[in-house]
């Protein structure tokens, strides 16, 4: 299928899309359309399946949630966006490396339309600028479909990164595009995000999606 659903789901907290994450997978078929969830979180950590309490230094009053993505613990929180994919890999042919490639390059050439420079390292999944880190993703595939996704910090308040060794990595400093563009607006960042997203990934037709009952 060439069209991506798109659904705009606003601010929410991070259990209940999780678990609506996880329904859509589990009960998709071949039939369905592959779907991106677009949002914002209320500030939460969320540990990886395989990530360390180690990294976790000092939450406080946020709470935190093993779930079950890859990667270490990261922080969540109101003007950071969330991109979930829920894609059907098989059907694209893709494989996970490829997934997230294109979803780095979609990254990358998002934030130079805004003017910013932004890289990838080897062995450590995300997008940094000037070795500083702005997206973070972190993938589950689960009968051939992908959820979860990647995070963009774009306006946020970032002191709860100083709570955590980010995504595993003691002393990661963490920017954010605000840095770059004073008056960086938040709903212009995700139609562009969208777009490039579905540009990269192959789908010609995005069609936009209801909100979902959470």
């Amino acid at each position: 299928m060439d069209e991506l659903i798109v659904r705009e789901l606003g601010l929410h907290d991070y259990f209940p899309v999780w678990q609506a994450m996880q329904r859509f997978t589990d009960t998709r078929t071949g039939q369905n359309s592959d779907e991106l969830w677009l949002l914002q979180h209320a500030p939460v950590f969320t540990l990886g399946q395989a990530g360390k309490l180690e990294h976790l230094l000092a939450p406080g009053d946020i709470p935190l949630i093993k779930v079950d993505r890859g990667g270490q613990v990261t922080y969540h929180g109101p003007g950071q966006l969330i991109a979930y994919l829920l894609l059907d890999i098989r059907r694209k042919a893709k494989g996970v490396r490829d997934l997230v490639r294109q979803m780095e390059c979609s990254l990358m050439a998002l934030l130079a339309s805004y003017g910013i420079s932004a890289q990838t390292k080897a062995g450590a999944p995300g997008v940094y600028v000037d070795d500083a880190k702005i997206a973070s993703l972190g993938l589950r595939i689960r009968r051939g479909c992908s959820f979860h996704g990647l995070a963009l910090n774009v306006a946020m308040d970032l002191e709860p990164f100083s709570r955590i060794n980010p995504c595993g990595y003691q002393g990661l400093r963490i920017t954010q595009m605000q840095d770059f563009i004073p008056l960086i607006d938040m709903a212009e960042v995700s139609s562009k995000l969208c777009s490039q997203l579905a540009a990269t990934l192959g789908y010609p037709q995005i069609i936009l999606g209801e909100a979902l009952s959470l």
